[in-house]
């Protein structure tokens, strides 16, 4: 059994190493953008030398630290495999990048798979987010997070917020941009949340929001259309930091489809239930 155990704290350095490799050439792009080749894979949907060579530092630290584990990332594709898959996002907020608006962060994530043990020994009965690090390289801030130890910004533990209702709350989202499939659904409960909450913040970059969310800077996050990797590192640190990261459809143990609500003890519930009304069943996969 003891070849099914998945070396966290090693793992977890891995990834911290990797996220600044990334985030140093960021920012060194991030002063010459009118220099960038920006590629369009569909409409909104960008990608500039950036991503591409940030994700290749990535994937070379991790393949040289972590040889045996998958990897699925957002520019270059991959496999899930071995006893844990990395997720990779090089560049969380392209658009955000692209036009010079400092809201955009390297995340990365770590799934143990099904029968991997990571504490005790007891394996994991379903594929779970281990390992979360997200760096966001203009505020210089690292969030960590790993499963059943805690969650961390820079050196500082930290928890999700203690409001208990959405009317005291700050909330953040993300419009559909790219997918437009979902937007009778989302948009009601974008119209709920402007006349209940404290107030909606949208900053364009979901990795950052479910930072965010964990440290309490934003009490709740709900989002559809995603990306695994966008959403991937957030679930963990959001989770160790005391809150609740889940799938809008109950279906899966992670939001892998793509459709998140984020909050602490009380606002995620309530969240859910201003989400489920407006859901359409037979677009739920």
């Amino acid at each position: 059994m003891q070849s099914n155990r998945l070396p966290l704290s090693d793992c977890l350095d891995a990834a911290v190493t990797a996220a600044h490799a990334a985030a140093a050439i960021l920012q060194a792009y991030s002063h010459n953008r009118a220099e960038l080749v920006i590629d369009t894979k569909m409409r909104n949907d960008l990608v500039s030398q950036a991503d591409r060579e940030a994700e290749e530092a990535v994937i070379q630290i991790l393949r040289e630290r972590c040889p045996d584990l998958g990897i699925v990332a957002e520019e270059s594709g991959g496999n899930t495999s071995g006893l844990a898959t990395w997720y990779i996002d090089p560049l969380d907020g392209t658009t955000n990048f692209l036009h010079g608006i400092p809201q955009y962060a390297v995340s990365i994530a770590l799934i143990a798979h099904a029968g991997t043990i990571v504490a005790g020994d007891t394996p994991l009965e379903h594929d779970t987010p281990v390992i979360g690090v997200i760096y966001d390289p203009n505020r210089e801030e690292l969030f960590t997070g790993m499963l059943g130890v805690g969650a961390w910004l820079n050196e500082r533990r930290i928890h999700c917020s203690p409001t208990e209702t959405l009317a005291e709350s700050v909330v953040a989202t993300g419009f559909p941009f790219r997918d437009f499939s979902f937007s009778e659904q989302y948009m009601p409960t974008l119209h709920h949340a402007i006349n209940v909450t404290r107030g909606v913040r949208r900053l364009g970059a979901a990795a950052l929001d479910l930072a965010w969310v964990a440290c309490g800077r934003y009490d709740g996050y709900w989002e559809m259309g995603l990306a695994p990797w966008d959403v991937a590192a957030g679930t963990v640190i959001v989770r160790e930091a005391g809150g609740i990261c889940e799938d809008i459809h109950h279906r899966d143990p992670w939001p892998i489809k793509g459709y998140v609500y984020a909050g602490n003890l009380h606002t995620a519930p309530a969240l859910d239930a201003m989400i489920q009304p407006h859901l359409t069943r037979d677009k739920q996969t």
